[in-house]
């Protein structure tokens, strides 16, 4: 956990400055140790003050790194060999894996590559990684895209940063997210993208729904393992609802210690039913109860982070900025949540539209569509809010175990018919297999901003401002960045790569 950043210069001019500059406005990743690494140099200080003054050497290629503590600079891993060095940050799941980078040189021509798709191909887990020589990078994300990774370019240069704020600091207005399983050769001819390993739709196996779900049930506890194999207790998002409640009886089963978070306004009812909840789950729980005041606190905050003007977003965003912020305060280092269930198993209500009006294909569409492309709509927003407040968000429904079979699954077994009020009929399974009560294992899905009261306290605030909820976000959110900086970042997701 901490910051990843690249530059290389178009016309040949030194790129250290901004690597440093963008390193400065990702310190919150991580202000522990710092790195500025060019293919002749290694230059590491405690502070930014003192890289400045020690990075007195000038190339037209640089990459740079924050970390957030001592353990994640031993597994942020970095080699120096033969004019070439590699930076990757993020973990493996199961974590003893050997780092593909282990053995790195350019005197063997294809090495760099071979080792970079290597990694894209066979690692699972969450992690961006840069490789650079004298005149090129190569740069990858992995393939379910949870660990946040842009890129842009203009004409003098081409950068990427582990948020899009580096980006625009050092003047690339038109930023984009770098597609996840991809290999990136930049060159002062800007990206070239090569598609290495996503997710494909795999088709669909005919098996009965006890036979799935313990299938299912055995690649979680498995996912769940991989993700706390480091770690003597845990901190696990918990609403009371399904995803949130097996998540948490998986980590029970891991033999740690375990601690439930849930937050939520005063008066929710939501917090009433995560404590009874928990209760039957036999594991303690903190209900941190907010006030619009505490809402409207953490809006600025939850927006500077995303980077994105979206109500939706931002309504996620903040119940998780409190989480983390809980979880960090009492002493969790990572933090379990049940991200990408609604995505795999059918959750979203919206998958009943269109199977009243196109029938279960589509719904297999939409439901694989949702599923790649979550890198977009959930990890870019809820990374950044975990890594400000020091925590490792683990989601053992991301897994790609876990969601090639789940892909493969007869879409009867998530979504029963246009009129199914609960859907996810496999993961309900699975919950009852846990033993988990019929009244958390069946209870109606309810998005968190709803469930939480952020969305009511956002209406709130918005009308007393005379604004509509997205009028007042926007509004906010343009004195975080620049109008002409969010116009631009618009038009940039329309932008996609080139890839061979």
């Amino acid at each position: 956990m901490g910051a990843l950043v690249a530059a290389l210069g178009k016309c040949d001019d030194d790129v250290v400055h901004l690597v440093i500059a963008m390193l400065e406005a990702l310190i919150h990743r991580g202000a522990n140790s710092h790195e500025v690494i060019t293919p002749n140099s290694v230059v590491s200080a405690a502070s930014l003050g003192e890289l400045r003054k020690k990075s007195g050497s000038s190339s037209i290629v640089s990459l740079g790194r924050n970390v957030s503590n001592t353990r994640w600079l031993s597994e942020s891993f970095r080699s120096i060999k033969d004019d070439c060095v590699a930076v990757f940050d993020g973990e493996f799941f199961p974590q003893h894996l050997i780092h593909p980078f282990s053995k790195i040189g350019t005197s063997q021509r294809y090495l760099p590559q071979g080792a970079a798709k290597r990694l894209l191909r066979d690692y699972d887990g969450c992690y961006t990684f840069a490789i650079a020589s004298s005149r090129q990078i190569l740069v990858g994300r992995d393939k379910l895209g949870l660990m946040p990774l842009y890129y842009g370019e203009n004409e003098k240069l081409c950068a990427i940063a582990s948020e899009r704020k580096a980006l625009w600091k050092i003047g690339i207005t038109e930023v984009c997210s770098f597609p996840p399983g991809n290999l990136a050769v930049v060159s002062q001819a800007g990206f070239a993208f090569k598609h290495v390993s996503t997710i494909k739709q795999p088709p669909q196996r005919e098996i009965k729904i006890d036979e799935a779900a313990r299938g299912l049930q055995k690649l979680l506890e498995e996912s769940t393992r991989e993700r706390l194999s480091d770690t003597e207790k845990v901190g696990v998002a918990f609403s009371g609802g399904l995803d949130s409640s097996v998540i948490a009886r998986l980590a029970q089963r891991c033999g740690i210690s375990v601690n439930l978070i849930s937050v939520g306004l005063e008066g929710q009812p939501e917090l009433v039913h995560a404590k009874q909840a928990a209760k039957t789950l036999c594991l303690p729980v903190i209900a941190q109860t907010l006030k619009v005041t505490d809402i409207e606190l953490a809006l600025s905050k939850a927006l500077w982070l995303i980077e994105e003007p979206s109500v939706m977003k931002v309504g996620v965003a903040i119940p998780l900025f409190w989480t983390a912020k809980v979880a960090s305060k009492l002493g969790y280092a990572v933090l379990l949540a049940g991200q990408g269930a609604d995505e795999l198993f059918g959750g979203y209500h919206r998958y009943l539209t269109l199977y009243a009006k196109y029938g279960i294909e589509k719904v297999a569409e939409a439901i694989y569509s949702d599923t790649i492309t979550s890198y977009e709509r959930n990890f870019q927003r809820d990374e950044p809010v975990s890594a400000f407040n020091k925590v490792s968000l683990r989601l053992p429904f991301v897994d790609t175990g876990v969601v090639q079979f789940a892909l493969s699954l007869p879409i009867d077994l998530k979504v029963e018919s246009e009129s199914d009020c609960l859907r996810k009929r496999v993961l309900r399974q699975v919950a009852k297999n846990l033993g988990i009560s019929a009244d958390v294992a069946d209870k109606p899905k309810k998005a968190i901003q709803f469930a939480t009261g952020v969305d009511r306290a956002l209406n709130d605030l918005a009308k007393g401002k005379g604004l509509t909820p997205r009028e007042y976000v926007e509004e906010i959110f343009g004195t975080i960045y620049p109008s002409s900086r969010v116009k631009q970042s618009e038009h940039s997701r329309l932008l996609q790569p080139k890839v061979s």
